[in-house]
């Protein structure tokens, strides 16, 4: 009888909805400017430690130990995909997330509007970090374009971020980028394979033509006279095709949504079926960042979907550009975040604090360390975390796990899980 009576409770647990905060490139290392701690050990966030203190916390190797994970991977990973799998490529969910939709034979492209001088060198890889309307002007001059009977199509991205896709027969993703990733000469896009070398061609001559079109348009002139890096030229990296994708509503049998600012983020959410929020105006994917209005959206989503994942982009950029003091700066809006969260969370919702990388300041990119991660509900058992941080998230009960782990732990707190066996 007690084993009948057991089953009926837990069969009448109620559902409970997830809510993932995904604090971009928030984890770092050591930074010597801070004393020799990390951002989130040096800043006073009471309210991220109150989450802590009373969850459960651990840290998360996002791919694997030692690995580190694009945002596009990683994310990719956090909502319960194998990106070994699936992942086919960082531009297609570029792409899709600034409305580039993909079909088959297509192949899709990350770009970033950049300075170059007349000797193709790169001096700026993000064009002083240049963004719309500017960016909407320049893409204008790019519209229209068929090389070799290939048809081009861009879309310019959050700041200096744009979306290229290439459409025709013949096409193949084994290329390699134009994108030095470094201040360093523009590089020649090349095929890995014979069947991959239209595309590379098409390639080396789109990003010459953008350069032709770009390089005296009145928005950069304009930028000349002020003094700032001209956005001349568009320089291609993470080719990629059109995934087919398991839906994560079909996987999870949840209804599922995506809150953020950043187009890559928004791309890979609705590739893999999640519905993509209008975010306020304010809710820029910048620094400049609204974060209690895209908590409030994705609050609001969160009465009408069982699942909802936001991202806060902020604290990547700072890790991007070596501003230790600014990503403590960042860390402090995202606590006053947490504490909004908390002040309007339902008592039916998990949430879990994380980031998807780390991208610490003296290196300047993402690195395969584990982030910090505090998982909370109500009844969830306690652990001895008291801080939000990479050392303090340690000593949790959760311990040490994989990024596609965490759904599956937030789907059990959430008595959404299937039991395995009899």
């Amino acid at each position: 009888m007690a084993d009948e009576k057991t089953k009926v409770m837990r069969m009448a647990a109620p559902k409970k909805k997830i809510l993932f905060v995904v604090m971009d490139g928030l984890g770092d290392r050591g930074c010597k400017a801070l004393g020799g701690k990390t951002p989130l050990e040096h800043t006073s966030t009471p309210n991220l430690d109150w989450f802590a203190a009373n969850g459960s916390s651990g840290i998360m190797d996002i791919i694997a130990p030692g690995v580190g994970p694009g945002s596009d991977t990683a994310h990719l990973s956090l909502l319960g995909y194998d990106p070994h799998k699936v992942y086919t490529g960082r531009g297609p969910f570029e792409a899709a997330g600034i409305g580039l939709i993909g079909k088959r034979g297509d192949v899709a492209f990350r770009c970033n509007f950049s300075t170059v001088n007349d000797k193709f060198d790169v001096v700026d890889r993000r064009a002083g970090r240049v963004k719309s309307p500017e960016t909407t002007e320049l893409i204008k001059a790019l519209s229209g374009i068929v090389i070799d009977g290939i048809e081009v199509l861009v879309k310019e991205g959050t700041e200096h971020r744009a979306a290229l896709l290439l459409r025709g027969k013949g096409l193949d993703p084994d290329v390699t980028d134009t994108d030095p990733h470094d201040v360093a000469k523009v590089l020649t896009s090349k095929g890995r394979t014979k069947g991959a070398e239209l595309t590379a061609s098409v390639v080396n001559k789109f990003v010459r033509l953008s350069y032709e079109k770009m390089k005296d348009h009145p928005v950069n002139v304009e930028r000349r006279k002020k003094g700032l890096p001209e956005a001349n030229i568009l320089l291609t990296r993470g080719a990629g095709s059109f995934p087919d994708i398991l839906p994560f509503t079909e996987k999870n049998k949840m209804s599922a949504a995506c809150v953020a600012g950043v187009g890559m983020i928004k791309g890979i959410c609705g590739i893999c079926g999640l519905d993509v929020i209008d975010v306020p105006n304010e809710c820029t994917g910048g620094l400049d960042t609204n974060m209690i209005k895209k908590a409030d959206t994705a609050l609001n989503a969160l009465k009408k979907y069982d699942f909802v994942l936001m991202n806060v982009k902020a604290p990547d950029l700072s890790g991007h550009d070596g501003k230790a003091e600014e990503k403590c700066s960042t860390i402090k809006k995202l606590d006053e975040m947490a504490g909004h969260l908390r002040k309007n969370l339902t008592n039916d919702v998990v949430i879990a604090f994380t980031a998807d990388h780390c991208t610490p300041c003296e290196i300047g990119d993402h690195t395969g360390d584990p982030v910090p991660l505090t998982v909370y509900t109500e009844s969830i058992v306690s652990d001895a975390a008291v801080k939000f941080s990479e050392s303090g998230c340690a000593v949790g009960r959760i311990g040490r796990i994989r990024g596609h782990d965490l759904l599956q732990i937030c789907l059990d707190l959430a008595n959404r899980s299937e039991k395995f066996g009899a």
